[in-house]
């Protein structure tokens, strides 16, 4: 039986980073950059003014208050996406609209509620411009002012390769002018499940048969790593069927089987996966999903890293967080793919007696009175699959701890982080 960290080092051992592309913005979110990005102009381009206001020498406010206001003549208005070369005079102010480009000589703009805009121009009257304003508190030099280049400057790196696109980074991109972005393409994971006990959901069931939950729960979790998840169906327990459909996920990126990998399940998964490609069958120090498979087949292009996944669904999902997850990760050139961790109370007894490996249970996770308290989400069977529907975490239990009590503090490994607390 191997460790956890030595699976995943072996697994993460045989996979590579992909093939940059080019991509729309918003079919990018999610990918990691492939190149750094360097500004090819300042943003913004000029001094603009971050507020609807006047434009002035901040000299001539000194002293401005309601009861000795200042009164400067208006000299014309200036919108934005438009640009005035001419200076502002002494003793004058431009109307100037939010993201106007300063005047030349101003170095202030006091906003409309310091001023008697209101009087001067009611909200939705488009009367003449007026021939002077009325300052009612002093401008510092520089107020309301964004400053050239204070966001991007021409030559400097804005983002680098490895990022992850997010409405922000998009933001950024399209502020640049680019409408697409260069990044590692992501992984199709093929997806085969396996047994003549197995059945498509929407299909009518005989005795003996259960529905395939762990194609559905696999492919969401490829979808919501990054990955395109492409499902192979259902192969059946003869060497025919099953050779053909693991073909046929030969043009993927990475394979992921389902059952037939466990000591006790029949020979035929495990002679194929062997026949087929080079395929090694471990036991992991873990619960659930103790029993794994892990090699490579030759694909068109290179070859196809493969994870045999056990068949009970919650050991399928648990063990592709822990190595399917990471993969994606390293082949979409994406670091950071642990997941948050916290210490919380926990509310239930939890037992882990007489097993040497390391026990996730499933668990919710939340906030009461400034602490996290975290509670089994239901019998921890490894076919019971609701568990992991109502949990939004897993308690991390050593191998070398029998029992947990309640009232006791634990490691979690957060795998829902938006529904915590």
């Amino acid at each position: 039986m191997i460790s956890i960290e030595e699976a995943r080092e072996r697994i993460l051992a045989h996979v590579e980073r992909l093939e940059a592309e080019d991509r729309p913005l918003l079919d990018a979110l999610g990918q990691a950059l492939a190149e750094d990005v360097v500004g090819r102009f300042d943003i913004p381009p000029l001094d603009n003014t971050s507020m609807d206001g006047y434009a002035v020498h901040a000299g001539d406010t000194a002293g401005a208050s309601p009861q000795t206001p200042r009164t400067l003549r208006v000299t014309g208005e200036l919108a934005a996406g438009y640009v005035t070369h001419t200076p502002l005079p002494p003793g004058s102010a431009l109307r100037i609209m939010t993201g106007a480009p300063i005047p030349p000589g101003a170095d202030s703009v006091v906003p409309f509620e310091e001023t008697d805009e209101s009087a001067l121009r009611p909200p939705g009257s488009n009367g003449p411009l007026p021939a002077q304003v009325r300052i009612d508190k002093v401008a510092a030099p520089g107020a309301n002012i964004r400053r050239r280049g204070e966001d991007v400057r021409a030559g400097a790196v804005i983002l680098r390769a490895g990022d992850v696109i997010r409405p922000a980074e998009a933001g950024v991109l399209a502020s640049l002018g680019q409408a697409t972005a260069r990044v590692i393409r992501r992984p199709i994971v093929a997806i085969l499940s396996t047994g003549d006990e197995v059945v498509p959901p929407g299909q009518p069931l005989k005795p003996g048969q259960i529905y395939d939950s762990n194609a559905s729960s696999i492919a969401a979790l490829v979808r919501g790593y990054g990955g395109v998840p492409t499902l192979l169906g259902i192969a059946r327990d003869t060497i025919e069927d099953l050779t053909s459909k693991l073909r046929r996920g030969l043009d993927a990126d990475m394979l992921v089987t389902s059952a037939g990998v466990s000591r006790g399940d029949y020979d035929i998964v495990k002679d194929v996966l062997a026949k087929e490609g080079e395929v090694a069958f471990w036991t992991v120090a873990m619960k659930p999903g103790k029993p794994l498979a892990f090699g490579s087949f030759p694909g068109e292009r290179r070859r196809i890293p493969h994870i045999g996944l056990p068949g009970n669904p919650v050991s399928s999902m648990v063990a592709f967080e822990l190595f399917g997850r990471p993969a994606i990760f390293r082949m979409m050139g994406k670091a950071g793919w642990e997941r948050p961790r916290l210490r919380a109370i926990t509310q239930d007894r939890i037992v882990n007696r007489d097993d040497p490996r390391t026990f996730f249970a499933r668990c919710r996770v939340e906030q009461e009175n400034g602490r996290w308290v975290a509670r089994l989400s239901g019998p921890q069977g490894s076919g019971i699959l609701t568990s992991m529907a109502f949990a939004n975490a897993l308690a991390v239990i050593p191998a070398d701890v029998d029992v947990v009590e309640p009232g006791a503090e634990i490691d979690v490994m957060m795998i829902d982080w938006s529904s915590g607390g």
